[in-house]
């Protein structure tokens, strides 16, 4: 079965300065936490061992994250351009965007879809200089020029995505899932912790996407995400693994043998994703 990992920061150049290999006691220290052993291609920091831990359970793609952070780090739109170019047959790219300048923000989008081949745009709003909440209006541009331009937006408002936990309240993306009907939002860390309330706004909300990634197992709330998952969500969840956050091979093997249906898991693990990024399916 073919798998699309959607949040997977491989060590190259320019993602090798995010927090996750800058802090690798923290990395592993996550990893750990969550029941895992850290991976040895971040350890190593060896693409090599990442492509055979790929291989070893079916990823045929990661999804691979631009990312502007005053906390976590950042990542260009260019180095990620550069990640695809040299890996197109491993990697598809995503857009990290700053939106404070509203109209550099919108040139950015364009040029990194329309120059780069990114496929997507990823949007940080409690890490940001200033932080932000996913509704402020000061996204409203970023969302309305997305929307016209049918790009699925990343939206990063679960696990630490701000100063304090009011910047995972799933009432924001509730608000912006319906300003935007027409915008696709995948949201990573799964809105954790407040799982039900999400899964509420997911099954309300259909351009809402849950991708739990790092925060599916062995956390308050798991059972729940997984059957949501094989049942009422099973078009609205995105598999992702968040290495080197976990191990992406031992990540890829527990979720499959999760009890979910071959026909819910074949959704979960790639075509809503290949849907999303207009891959083939």
């Amino acid at each position: 079965m073919k798998i699309i990992d959607f949040r997977v920061r491989p060590p190259m150049q320019g993602i090798t300065n995010q927090i996750f290999y800058t802090n690798p006691q923290r990395r592993d220290g996550f990893n750990r936490k969550l029941g895992f052993t850290p991976a040895p291609s971040a350890q190593q920091g060896s693409m090599s061992l990442l492509f055979e831990e790929m291989d070893a359970v079916g990823v045929t793609l990661g999804v691979v994250v631009g990312r502007v952070s005053q906390t976590l780090g950042t990542t260009s739109n260019d180095d990620v351009a550069t990640v695809v170019k040299e890996h197109p047959n491993r990697f598809v790219g995503i857009a990290g965007i700053d939106p404070l300048d509203r109209k550099a923000a919108v040139k950015e989008i364009d040029r990194a879809i329309d120059q780069l081949g990114l496929r997507g745009v990823n949007l940080e709003p409690g890490t940001y200089r200033i932080p932000l909440y996913a509704d402020d209006r000061r996204l409203y541009p970023i969302y309305a020029h997305c929307e016209d331009r049918d790009i699925p937006v990343i939206l990063m408002t679960g696990g630490n995505p701000g100063p304090d936990l009011s910047y995972t309240d799933p009432v924001t993306v509730d608000r912006v899932a319906a300003d935007f009907p027409g915008l696709k939002i995948i949201l990573s860390h799964g809105n954790w912790p407040w799982v039900h309330q999400i899964l509420h706004v997911a099954f309300r909300r259909p351009n809402v996407y849950v991708s739990p990634d790092m925060y599916l197992f062995d956390l308050p709330g798991s059972e729940d995400y997984i059957k949501a998952a094989d049942t009422y969500l099973a078009d609205q969840f995105v598999y992702a693994s968040a290495y080197p956050f976990t191990p992406l091979k031992d990540y890829a093997e527990r979720f499959l043998h999760l009890p979910i249906r071959p026909e819910s898991m074949r959704k979960v693990l790639y075509d809503n994703a290949a849907r999303l990024l207009k891959l083939p399916a």
